[in-house]
């Protein structure tokens, strides 16, 4: 079946270009622009076979009233659970259906990752929209650039700015909305002939509304609200006409207010999460040759409080800490051999270390466990070789990874496109991934000294169009994930016996009616079949869906430039059927398809200064739910200004 599909949507995306050919061949920006992600050097989205989705800063700059997550869950073949519900909510990425942990997030292309999570993801909630300035989404298996977690792809939030020019700059952002959420930032930056600076705070509090979901709708669940403060800071010296030289550091505090679980109110259980990123990193220039460094430190500190006062049970008070710390560093170079030849040789080194205590009171007195502080490290060394004519585009690599732990392992990726004219390309892959078992799965009461990595073997067709007016990018892809880590509800361990077969379709369109319209698009399909424990019986069992992840999903925005001055969009969603765990031995329960209208509106005084903006989300008040038991955003408004300097 998604064969015939392929098949019929390319038939269809070539033939709603046949008009535009004869307007136009001049292609679009969104496939002329830069990518770093693919490679690891500047290349144009056209010149790369790998599929890449890059969200601009203009794209980034009308998204001031979402979040990270609500900007990324708008993109093909990208699922962020948890970003439509109540701020600071558990936030799981979702790539071409993969398991949370299987998309590896990068800040300005180095890894980041929480050693302390079961599946060592990331928290979304750690990053503000404010301070990115492009995002870039390469999707497919990537882990011979990228290592371990990169089975999916990868998500390149990049913060260094371009284009700064005059040596002192400043701007500042505040907006209020409903559920008296206030959004405020403030940034200042600047460059001279051999510094460049800048320098971000930002601020993010909410009264919100209850996380979890009151079945009888009388129970006076309580909102829970959530408060977000971020600063960053980076400096950057051009040493010389070669060398450069960047340091960084980021630094959030977050606190969440929590329920109890699905369908369960709490009124004094919170959520403290401080997070540290550092680093530095360096580049030298020659002529046929461009050496990086990078170096990042990060720590992590979760602490959970359940005072229990307003549900008193079997524990009267509980307290569950986490600390954990992760170091990555890697060395590569971009070798120019020849006109259109160029490789790059790299290795890379990661140490992780966590540990955690909890304690609970009840009326048989104190209890205490521990995870006593465990570190890990992997090494790789990795290459490939990128050919480039005017038509023809091929990238070979492979990637070498000796973990602490479990050995040996490794991966290749084959990359080829073709131009078969000016308007049409032809692209396809074949590449592996894996994920190594993090420290919880292997070290923990619960954990397995003997896992072996997760393994899969990832397959792309599709063809990219490009002329005039209209640009489409359709594409099948197929991945086999073998080895699955997972938990045995019999023996209560970590194992590995998940399998994972997802094929899909991705459909990636824009049309610019006028120079002062747009319209964009994107659809994801996913066909899947699992094989794990029965969530009812613990039988080997194989399932025909994922969890909380639909088979169809569509996006669409419509933008209009009225004026010089004011812009506006309309946006729309839609998410069909999907299932998610409904609790201990019990059927899976089925979440309803839903659709989403937001809208976005914007106008600037003359230069720039200000610009007030309006965001509107779920404009129909649709009530839907994307995690079983828990509510999430109805209307919602926020108004807002920017000022520039």
């Amino acid at each position: 079946m998604s064969y015939k599909l392929f098949l019929v949507g390319a038939a269809i995306s070539i033939a709603s270009t046949a008009g535009a050919q004869q307007q136009d061949s001049t292609r679009t920006k969104e496939l002329e622009q830069v990518t770093i992600t693919a490679n690891k050097f500047l290349q144009k989205q056209n010149q790369t076979g790998k599929v890449v989705t890059v969200i601009s800063k203009e794209q980034i700059e009308k998204s001031q009233g979402k979040t990270l997550g609500q900007v990324l869950n708008e993109q093909a073949g990208v699922t962020i659970n948890g970003a439509l519900n109540n701020l600071g909510s558990n936030q799981g990425v979702y790539t071409r259906g993969a398991n949370i942990g299987r998309t590896l997030i990068l800040i300005d292309g180095v890894p980041a990752y929480d050693p302390s999570f079961i599946n060592s993801e990331t928290d979304l909630n750690l990053f503000s929209i404010n301070g990115i300035e492009r995002i870039e989404i390469a999707r497919g298996a990537q882990s011979t650039m990228y290592g371990s977690d990169a089975v999916a792809g990868v998500i390149n939030i990049i913060t260094t700015k371009a284009s700064v020019q005059k040596p002192f700059n400043a701007s500042a952002t505040a907006a209020y909305g409903k559920f008296n959420t206030f959004r405020g930032n403030l940034q200042v930056f600047g460059k001279t002939e051999k510094l460049e600076y800048s320098a971000r705070y930002g601020k993010l509090k909410s009264d919100g509304f209850s996380s979890a979901t009151d079945k009888t709708g009388n129970q006076n669940f309580d909102n829970d609200g959530y408060n977000s403060d971020a600063t960053s800071a980076s400096l950057t010296w051009k040493a010389t006409q070669k060398l450069q030289v960047k340091t960084y550091a980021q630094y959030t505090h977050n606190k969440t207010e929590l329920d109890a679980g699905s369908f369960a109110d709490e009124k004094d259980y919170t959520n403290t999460s401080k997070n540290l990123l550092a680093g530095t990193s360096l580049q030298y220039t020659s002529k046929r040759v461009v050496f990086t460094g990078n170096y990042m430190f990060s720590q992590n500190n979760r602490s959970y409080l359940n005072d229990s006062i307003d549900k008193p049970g079997f524990a009267k008070y509980v307290t569950d800490d986490y600390e954990a710390k992760a170091h990555f560093a890697e060395l590569y170079a971009n070798i120019s051999i020849a006109k259109g030849l160029n490789a790059l040789v790299g290795l890379d080194y990661r140490r992780s270390n966590m540990n955690s205590q909890y304690y609970s009171l009840s009326a048989y007195g104190p209890f205490e466990s521990s995870f006593k502080d465990t570190s890990l490290w992997q090494g790789s060394i990795y290459g490939s070789l990128v050919y480039t004519t005017g038509r023809l585009n091929i990238e070979a690599g492979g990637r070498y990874n000796k973990h602490e732990r479990y050995g040996n392992n490794a991966t290749f990726t084959f990359n080829p496109s073709f131009a078969i004219s000016d308007h049409y390309r032809l692209f396809g892959s074949v590449a592996s991934g894996f994920k190594a078992p993090s420290l919880y799965q292997l070290y923990s009461g619960y954990g397995n000294k003997d896992l072996q990595p997760e393994k899969s073997i990832n397959y792309e067709l599709g063809i990219q169009q490009s002329c005039g007016k209209i640009s489409n990018r359709l594409l099948y892809f197929y991945r086999d994930i073998t080895d699955g880590i997972d938990f045995d509800n019999i023996n209560y361990s970590y194992f590995n016996i998940s399998k994972q077969k997802v094929q899909g379709l991705e459909l990636e369109s824009s049309y610019n009616p006028t120079n002062s319209v747009s319209i964009k698009l994107n659809y994801t399909f996913l066909h899947p079949t699992e094989n794990v424990q029965s969530r009812m019986t613990f039988k080997d069992t194989t399932y025909d869906y994922l969890l909380r992840r639909p088979t169809h999903q569509l996006n669409a925005t419509v933008g209009w430039n009225i004026t010089e001055a004011f812009y506006a969009s309309l946006n729309g969603k839609y998410v069909s059927d999907r299932y998610d765990a409904a609790g201990y031995m019990v059927p899976d329960a089925k979440m309803n398809a839903y659709g989403l209208l937001g809208a976005y509106f914007e106008y600037k005084l003359p230069n720039n200064h200000p610009k007030f903006f309006l965001d509107l989300q779920n404009i129909t008040n649709k009530h839907f739910v994307d995690t079983y038991g828990y509510n999430t955003i109805p209307f919602n408004i926020q108004c807002g200004v920017t000022l520039s300097l």
